[in-house]
């Protein structure tokens, strides 16, 4: 996931209320590590924004990530979303639909992070009368790199968004992370991020999330985090998946 945006118009008056699809769950910030070739995750999730002028989010949206071929992983998110702008009726039903395709093309060493592209591609699948999507086709094209010591692992980068529309503006999405593998079972992380104007009259946005994974068995996996902004108009966002990972044994 990358980041998408919602534009909800209510009484006249355009307000940006943002509900996030998370590039690398439960984090906006992803990293280039790709799933093994022959491998696959599958995520049941859902997200909630409460913003300066409404709320949005996933209940649920569906993901999937397929190993393709070594260091090539293909990426599907379908959301079921909704909004709520304040004073207004609550919208739900099909979003946008998010495809993409990660490729690791520098593999990690003792002294060079691993770097992978990971351009995505958001269809106008939602209702964008019924507040449910954006009207357009937008592209996100990032660069993620990331190194790790021991149970320490930090990752980040960031990337271009082509974001078309009446009043929109393309913009840049900055964001790094650190975690740490706590047990076998627990690993926690803290992320800090930056999002360009979206729209001619728009707010830079900089914030940050605190989550992390419990690790139930070898296939089963929970994910969580919650946040806010320093500045802009996001007051707490959160999010909860469950993710099952499978593929040939070792």
């Amino acid at each position: 996931m990358a980041l998408f945006r919602n534009i909800i118009t209510w009484d006249s008056t355009v307000i940006s209320t943002p509900y996030v699809t998370w590039a690398g769950p439960p984090f906006i910030t992803d990293d280039p590590e790709t799933v093994e070739y022959k491998h696959g995750e599958l995520y049941l999730s859902s997200i909630y924004t409460d913003a300066k002028d409404g709320k949005t989010g996933t209940l649920p949206h569906f993901e999937a990530n397929y190993g393709v071929l070594p260091d090539v992983q293909l990426h599907l998110l379908v959301p079921l979303a909704f909004s709520h702008p304040d004073g207004g009726p609550t919208n739900y039903g099909l979003g946008d639909t998010e495809l993409g395709v990660k490729y690791r093309f520098i593999p990690e060493t003792d002294n060079i992070p691993q770097v992978a592209i990971f351009p995505l591609v958001h269809v106008p699948t939602g209702d964008s009368d019924r507040n449910l999507g954006s009207g357009y086709f937008q592209e996100f094209l990032p660069l993620w790199l990331q190194k790790s010591w021991g149970p320490w692992t930090t990752y980040g980068g960031g990337g271009y968004w082509i974001n078309p529309g009446t009043d929109n503006k393309n913009y840049w999405q900055l964001g790094w992370l650190i975690q740490r593998e706590l047990t076998k079972v627990l690993t926690l992380g803290v992320e800090v991020f930056h999002l360009g104007k979206q729209k001619t009259d728009g707010r830079e946005e900089t914030g940050y999330n605190l989550g992390g994974t419990i690790n139930l068995s070898e296939e089963h996996h929970i994910l969580f985090s919650a946040g806010s902004d320093f500045a802009g108009d996001t007051k707490f966002t959160t999010y909860v998946g469950y993710q099952f990972t499978f593929g040939p044994k070792q």
